[in-house]
């Protein structure tokens, strides 16, 4: 009898579309818990902030990451569907990819949660830099993973560019 751990394996495979969904699912679900903590800090704190120039308003910040976790999430299911054919090179593209999401929500935690923009730079600098290495993993495993990560690179990379104004202004 096969193990969970060759049934989750096999799962991208044997079933693809359950798959993709729950992958998607997945990291549409555990994104949207960095917006619990971004709601902590947009009442009174955020509203108080100096805002960069380039600010778009905050009605924008949802759809546009709906639209990116469904992006990560298809990558993430692109590399899964090769773990019976490159399971290293899934385990490393896997394991990269989750230390930069844990990135991912922490900066919600360190910018709204904490409400300290100065450490948000820093987070968001290694957010970055993971989202790279991701890249570079997924690429390794699945060329089109690493490539539907591009329009989240851009936006973390503005993201990045607003944080250190929001630095510079408060």
């Amino acid at each position: 009898m096969p193990s969970v751990k060759t049934k989750t394996r096999n799962l991208a495979r044997t079933r693809p579309l359950l798959a993709l969904g729950l992958a998607v699912l997945t990291v549409e679900v555990v994104g949207a818990s960095g917006a619990l903590l971004t709601a902590q800090g947009l009442g009174e704190w955020y509203g108080t902030l100096q805002r960069p120039m380039l600010a778009p308003p905050n009605w924008v910040f949802g759809p546009v990451w709906t639209i990116l976790f469904g992006l990560i999430g298809v990558a993430l299911w692109l590399v899964w569907r090769q773990a019976g054919e490159s399971p290293a090179a899934v385990r490393v593209a896997v394991g990269v990819f989750t230390l930069h999401f844990a990135f991912n929500l922490g900066w919600s935690g360190v910018f709204f949660g904490r409400q300290e923009i100065g450490l948000g730079l820093a987070v968001i600098c290694a957010l970055w830099l993971l989202i790279v290495a991701t890249m570079w993993t997924f690429n390794r495993v699945d060329r089109r993973a690493a490539l539907l990560l591009v329009p989240y690179l851009l936006w973390v990379s503005f993201a990045t560019y607003l944080n250190y104004r929001f630095w510079v202004l408060n």
